[in-house]
């Protein structure tokens, strides 16, 4: 009971920031029913005046509302499949900024993780230089065979674990709620985004993981010329500490600075392009934070990306679709396209490909048509999920998060070089791909994977059988006896069915309430 009247009395909160902030003005209230509609009457008598006609009222009241809800903003602008295109990309202007925490309180939390003072562990500590929702960074000196060296230290910030928690209890709530009584929800799979946000989230506060990202990488990227991530220390990391190699360079946000250093910036803009290409292709991991600020380039001229927290993967059907895509539309085979779909499984096959491959074509002819720069390879990929949507292709959260870091890495790029051709950067590193995955020594790669496969299968069967034996003898039993449920299991599915439909009748009753009062305090 105070759990439900809690979780809504904070998503009331949070109506009434969205209500003052303008944001429910935005929503069309024409196909909602009759209730939902004067709802959104009553919130535009309590709008802030003055507030802007654009779509950053979202953006603007997220902000307002705290780093739960910007993470939970940052989140959906990987799904527009739930928020749609245009609200996806407001929301990926975001600022994941926020004031620091108090120097005293960061070195308490590095003495405790560590387990020892911190002149123990560092020379010296700096004050915070970057500060975010879930940590801040500090700059620091270590003691090194080689001499003193500096590093730079992530901290966890207090208490937001805590914060995180409650709000995200509350987004499980609503998200529940919501499944309850629409069935367009049922279909976004409400619940499924609350919880993927929330281990999102949990992976992003735990150091030891984003270390261990940042690992990976280094291993999957160490021969790859011109691209390198800073190194871990892992004396130095715990599960609320992060301790890396400190990276002297120049963001990409700052291209003047980049341009009076005499960088090409025309051809850092193609490395960007065709590292994530690479990584998402032939590593299957990539970085999917890959703004201006998370990326920087050396006075060598190295690309180095940093933050670690949120990773992407693709695993080996999702690579072979994203390059065979990729590449159709560059030779203009858009059955190729289209049968790769079918092939992967992701529209049903009672479409028909030649139907699919001429909507594809509506979609890849007109770029054929236009010079290098006007063309968006992010744009034609949200183009071409749009389409799929017509076929019943179910959505593919890896290829969302995909196809959001390539929006943000081709703005990147065009931002160091407007007139940037796509197609022509991004084609030799899929058709080096391709040439390896699909050429003969590919092919050989492939046929040892499959008979790798067959031999775990084979080694299962034994336990398959003796599992189908056991099934088989419990459905006979099941057949001759009948199904027969436990008078206390009656009882308890009564009792269950009782409180659901009391507090679903106190949660509207609540929810009016908080109407009337918001009512009040405009007129008020």
């Amino acid at each position: 009971m105070f759990g439900s009247i809690h979780h809504l009395i904070r998503l009331g909160r949070a109506g009434f920031v969205f209500a003052r902030e303008g944001v429910l003005s935005l929503v069309d209230p024409r196909p909602l029913p009759v209730p939902a509609r004067t709802a959104l009457a009553l919130a535009k008598l309590i709008e802030r005046r003055g507030v802007s006609d654009g779509s950053s009222r979202l953006a603007n009241a997220l902000t307002r509302l705290g780093p739960t809800y910007v993470k939970l903003g940052q989140f959906l602008a990987t799904r527009q499949d739930v928020v749609g295109a245009a609200i996806a990309r407001d929301l990926e202007r975001l600022q994941d900024k926020m004031p620091p925490f108090p120097q005293a309180e960061a070195e308490r939390i590095v003495e405790t993780a560590l387990e020892g003072p911190l002149s123990a562990h560092f020379i010296s500590f700096s004050p915070p230089v970057a500060a975010a929702s879930i940590a801040q960074v500090h700059r620091a000196d270590i003691d090194t065979p080689e001499g003193r060296k500096s590093v730079a230290v992530k901290v966890l910030r207090p208490g937001i674990e805590h914060r995180f928690k409650i709000d995200l209890d509350a987004f499980a709530f609503a998200a529940a709620q919501a499944e309850a009584w629409s069935s367009e929800a049922q279909r976004l799979r409400f619940i499924e985004v609350a919880r993927t946000l929330a281990r999102s989230v949990a992976m992003e506060m735990d150091f030891r993981l984003e270390a261990a990202a940042l690992s990976e990488m280094a291993e999957n990227t160490r021969d790859d010329d011109g691209f390198r991530v800073p190194t871990v220390d892992w004396n130095r990391t715990t599960r609320d500490v992060l301790t890396l190699e400190w990276i002297d360079g120049t963001a990409l946000n700052d291209r003047a600075t980049l341009a009076e250093k005499g960088f090409d910036l025309p051809a850092i803009g193609r490395a960007v392009i065709q590292n994530f290409l690479r990584h998402a292709l032939r590593d299957g991991f990539f970085h999917a934070d890959m703004h201006p600020g998370n990326l920087l380039v050396d006075d060598d001229g190295k690309l180095i990306a940093v933050d670690f927290g949120i990773m992407g993967r693709l695993g080996p059907k999702e690579r072979l679709f994203l390059a065979e895509i990729l590449f159709g539309f560059i030779t203009r085979d858009y059955h190729r396209v289209a049968q790769v779909h079918f092939d992967a499984g992701y529209v049903p096959p009672h479409h028909s490909v030649d139907n699919f491959a001429q909507a594809i074509r509506a979609i890849g002819e007109p770029i054929h048509s236009r010079t290098a720069e006007q063309i968006s390879m992010a744009k034609l990929l949200t183009l071409l999920f749009e389409v799929t949507a017509l076929f019943d292709m179910r959505t593919r959260p890896e290829l969302l998060l995909l196809q959001k870091t390539m929006v943000v890495v081709e703005g990147v790029a065009r931002t160091l070089d407007p007139r940037l051709d796509m197609w022509s950067t991004a084609d030799p590193v899929v058709r080096e791909w391709m040439t390896q995955r699909l050429g003969p020594s590919g092919r050989l790669q492939n046929a040892a994977e499959g008979a790798g496969e067959i031999g775990r299968f084979l080694a299962q069967v034994p336990a398959l059988l003796t599992r189908a034996g056991q099934i088989a003898d419990q459905m006979d039993e099941a057949t001759r006896n009948g199904l027969v449920l436990a008078p206390e299991t009656v009882t308890a599915l009564t009792l269950a069915d009782r409180r659901a439909r009391r507090w679903q009748t106190v949660a509207l009753w609540v929810i009016a309430a908080l109407l009337g009062g918001l009512v009040i305090l405009a007129l008020n």
